[in-house]
């Protein structure tokens, strides 16, 4: 890095869910998700396993903040598990499962670490599910009112909250792919389910600022993949433009500007959602936000394949399909394009009102071989963070107010449909003895922060 343009107070810190890490899911009046559901489902996860016990981060986790004060890092993000604080969905509020972060966001603060916490990471408890769950239009007011059960008993110890995380997964993946939680596989339902999850969003936002203390921020966290054509043909890029719709513009619109795009609109209609779909309900929901959460992981590059169906995370973009990048890939099957953080930061601060914005998730899933003398060399994943720190970096120079960086994931953990066969954590997990080892990306991480830090 050839300057360092990071402010003093940047934050530098690690990412998880808890679904991915903490187990413990019938412990202590913790009421089943729709995960719990999905993952005991036959054939629905690809090495056949649950998350149980994950990480058994619900019982370890004062030897994880450990691991991070060991880390250097400044800030944790974390998501808060809606069964553990409303076991009914609405209504009581369970003590025990408030408890548990509190005692969390407590040795947090010891450790002069900051809490950021995530509302909603896919979870949704089954007994919601088991009444509509996101396709019924009464989402909206379960989660404003689980919103303000965890800001009421919480807000003294978390001033950054984020509403809701990747709404394109828990909506498209959940409702018209069927690859996660609750299963779906309806065209349609993806997008009442998007709809109904941003109005979800702007009402916990208000129902959260009648709570509000002085300093308090209050946001969402977007995967924003940029979709880019595959060659210079026209046709390739409006069938980018189709993906990047359903991606990225429907979301960033309802968030900012209480709207949806045309062609979205349009495919309200075609799929025969629309009446579904309350156009001024949102409008006049929406509201401010604090910040903008961006996770960035890759590119989709599109290619425009005549004939071909639209691919089922992105209904709509009818002969889109997206390529497999030529060149080394992660585990996940993405290329390494760390331009495309910096061209998706920017683009946010040129379309949208300025904003603060954080990069909430970045990091890469690598196969680790076994530790040698207590060490897990993972030069892939160091390469993977440089290269993306650096492009950060880049767009801050270039003027855009990014104000964090998270790297996903503190810990190997649970990675949803894929069950353990993926690695993103730079701390390794033995997951037959819960062992935790710092990888070498780790350590490289800890370096870093020191050295921008001047704390090294």
């Amino acid at each position: 890095m050839t300057d360092n343009p990071f402010p003093k107070e940047f934050w530098w810190g690690v990412a998880t869910s808890a679904f991915q890490i903490e187990g413990a899911v019938d412990e202590d009046g913790r009421s089943p998700s729709i995960w719990d559901t999905f993952t005991h489902t036959p054939g629905k996860i690809r090495d056949g396993s649950d998350a149980d016990v994950a990480t058994d981060h619900y019982h370890r986790f004062r030897e994880d903040v450990g691991l991070m004060r060991e880390l250097g890092v400044n800030a944790y993000r974390f998501s808060i598990s809606w069964s553990r604080i409303l076991p009914d969905g609405t209504g009581r509020r369970n003590p025990d499962g408030v408890a548990f972060y509190r005692r969390l966001c407590e040795e947090l603060l010891a450790s002069n670490i900051t809490p950021v916490a995530t509302l909603y990471h896919w979870d949704l408890p089954q007994v919601l599910q088991d009444r509509g769950g996101w396709l019924s239009p009464d989402s909206r007011h379960w989660f404003a009112e689980y919103a303000v059960a965890a800001k009421e008993t919480l807000g003294d110890l978390i001033g950054v909250w984020a509403t809701l995380n990747e709404p394109w997964c828990a909506a498209f993946l959940g409702h018209s792919a069927g690859e996660h939680a609750p299963g779906l596989t309806d065209p349609g339902a993806g997008f009442v389910a998007a709809h109904n999850l941003m109005l979800a969003h702007h009402d916990a936002i208000a129902a959260m600022r009648e709570h509000r203390s002085d300093g308090d921020q209050l946001g969402v966290v977007l995967n924003l993949i940029p979709a880019w054509p595959a060659s210079d043909d026209p046709a390739d890029a409006a069938a980018a433009a189709k993906v990047d719709m359903v991606q990225n513009k429907l979301f960033l619109e309802a968030v900012f500007n209480g709207r949806y795009p045309d062609e979205v609109v349009e495919w309200h209609r075609r799929f025969g959602v629309a009446d579904q779909i309350d156009l001024e309900a949102l409008a006049a929901a929406r509201q401010p936000i604090d910040f903008l959460g961006v996770n960035y992981y890759n590119v989709n590059r599109v290619r425009h394949v005549p004939g071909a169906p639209a691919p089922g995370p992105w209904p709509g973009a009818d002969e889109a399909v997206i390529v497999v990048p030529e060149g080394p890939l992660t585990d996940m099957g993405w290329a390494v394009d760390p331009e495309g953080l910096t061209w998706t930061l920017k683009r946010v601060a040129t379309e949208y009102p300025p904003l603060p914005l954080y990069v909430c998730e970045n990091g890469a899933a690598y196969p680790d071989a076994d530790p040698v003398d207590g060490t897990i060399e993972d030069p892939d994943r160091i390469r993977y963070l440089e290269s993306h720190i650096e492009a950060l970096a880049e767009a801050i120079r270039q003027g855009v107010d990014v104000r964090g960086y998270f790297v996903w994931s503190l810990l190997d953990n649970f990675e949803w449909a894929k069950g353990y066969t993926m690695r993103f954590g730079i701390v390794h997990v033995d997951f037959n003895t819960q062992k935790r080892t710092i990888k070498a990306s780790g350590r490289w991480y800890r370096d870093h922060i020191a050295r921008v830090t001047g704390d090294g």
